[in-house]
C-alpha cells in the first residue's frame, strides 16, 4: 500500500451533480435593516443570559446521544478519544473507518507526524500494513451536493470560507449555495483522512487537527470530530517542522492500542456522550450570546462569531442527572 501523507500548501511549505429542483434553505435570515439575525447593534438590547445559563437551562430534549455505531474510540497511553462521525455527510469514508477499525487495521499503530499547531496524524509511517476488509484508495468526498431534507442551523454571519456556514447534527460546515455543495470544516478536532496530491488517494492514514485549518476545507475529506478526550490529543508527541512533522525518533511515536466502534464494546462500558442538539431555539440563542457575550466583564461585543470559536457542549450522561 502507498504511503499516505497528508500534502500540505502554504507557509508550512510541507512537503456529482446537484439536483437543481431541490429546495434548501441556506440564506442567511436578516431583520428590517437587512442585518444579519442574531446580530446587535448600540440600539438593540443584548441577549438576556449569557451561554452557560443557557446551557443550564436545557431539558433533555434539547440534547442527542451519540451513537454507538458512529462513534469511534481511539485509545492511546494517554486516556480516550472519542470521536463521533458524521451520519449525513461522506458515508464513504465513514464506513471505510469502521471497517478499518473493526479490522483491527489501527491496533498497534501509531501517531507519528505531529505539528504544533496543526494536526497529529495517525496510521501505518510505512504503508506495509495489509488491509483485509476495507477499501485500497477511497473516492474523495471533499463536499457533495445537499441532501435533501438535510437540518442546517446558519451561524448567522459572514465567513471568509464558505458563502454560508453552520451546523449540520452538531457538526460545523460550509455550504456553496451556487454549486449547491455542502462540506464539514477543519474546526478544532476534525477528524479527516489524509492523501497524496492524487485526488482519490486516500486510504488509512487518519488526521485530528490541533487548531482550525480552514484552508484545508474542499481540499480533504472531514467525516468526524473529536467530542472527548482533546486533552489528550494535545498532549501527542510533536514533531519537528522540518522533518514534515513526522518524529524520526520511532520511541517518541504515540502508540495506538486500538481504534474501535463503540457499539462493539458492552452497552455498561461505553461512554454515555450526549451533546447539544443543534436543530433547537436554546441552540440559537447560545450563537447570539456567543456572538454578543452579555455578561458584565465584556466590554467590547464584535457583533461577529467565528463558525470554530463556537464549541459543542458535550457531556456523559450522569453529569446532566447527578448520578
Amino acid at each position: 500500500m502507498e504511503k499516505k501523507l497528508l500534502c500540505l500548501l502554504g507557509a508550512l511549505a510541507l512537503t456529482a451533480s446537484c439536483d437543481n429542483s431541490m429546495e434548501v434553505d441556506i440564506a442567511i435570515d436578516t431583520d428590517e435593516d437587512g442585518k444579519p439575525e442574531f446580530s446587535y447593534s448600540k440600539d438593540k438590547p443584548l441577549p438576556e443570559r449569557g451561554p452557560g445559563a443557557i446551557v443550564a437551562a436545557t431539558t433533555s430534549d434539547d440534547w442527542q446521544d451519540a451513537d454507538p455505531e458512529n462513534t469511534l474510540y481511539i485509545d492511546i497511553p494517554q486516556g480516550r478519544i472519542v470521536v463521533l462521525l458524521t451520519p449525513d455527510l461522506a458515508q464513504a469514508h465513514v464506513t471505510q473507518v469502521k471497517k478499518l477499525a473493526r479490522e483491527g487495521y489501527y491496533d498497534g499503530l501509531h501517531f507519528y507526524r505531529v505539528i504544533e499547531g496543526f494536526v497529529a496524524q495517525g496510521g501505518d509511517e510505512s504503508g506495509q500494513k495489509e488491509i483485509i476488509t476495507a477499501e485500497q484508495t477511497m473516492k474523495a468526498e471533499f463536499d457533495e451536493p445537499i441532501p435533501e431534507g438535510l437540518a442546517f442551523t446558519k451561524l448567522g454571519n459572514e465567513d471568509g470560507y464558505a458563502d454560508k456556514v453552520g451546523y449540520i447534527n452538531g457538526f460545523p460546515a460550509g455550504v456553496d449555495k451556487d454549486d449547491g455543495k455542502v462540506w464539514l470544516a477543519h474546526c478544532s478536532g476534525a477528524f479527516a483522512f489524509g492523501r497524496n496530491n492524487q485526488r482519490d488517494s486516500a486510504s488509512t492514514e487518519f488526521y485530528i487537527t490541533l487548531q482550525p485549518q480552514r484552508y484545508l476545507d474542499r481540499n480533504l475529506t472531514v467525516f468526524g470530530r473529536v467530542i472527548w478526550g482533546m486533552e489528550h490529543v494535545q498532549s501527542i508527541t510533536r514533531g519537528a517542522a522540518g522533518n514534515g512533522g513526522v518524529i524520526s525518533d520511532k520511541e517518541r511515536w504515540t502508540p495506538i492500542s486500538s481504534i474501535s466502534v463503540a457499539a462493539d464494546w458492552p452497552e455498561e462500558q461505553r461512554l454515555a456522550l450526549e451533546w447539544m442538539d443543534t436543530n433547537t431555539e436554546l441552540f440559537k440563542e447560545l450563537l447570539g450570546a456567543r456572538r454578543n457575550r452579555p455578561e458584565d466583564f465584556f466590554y467590547y461585543r464584535p457583533d461577529h462569531l467565528d463558525l470554530c470559536q463556537m464549541p459543542l457542549p458535550v457531556r456523559l450522561k450522569q453529569d446532566a442527572t447527578g448520578e
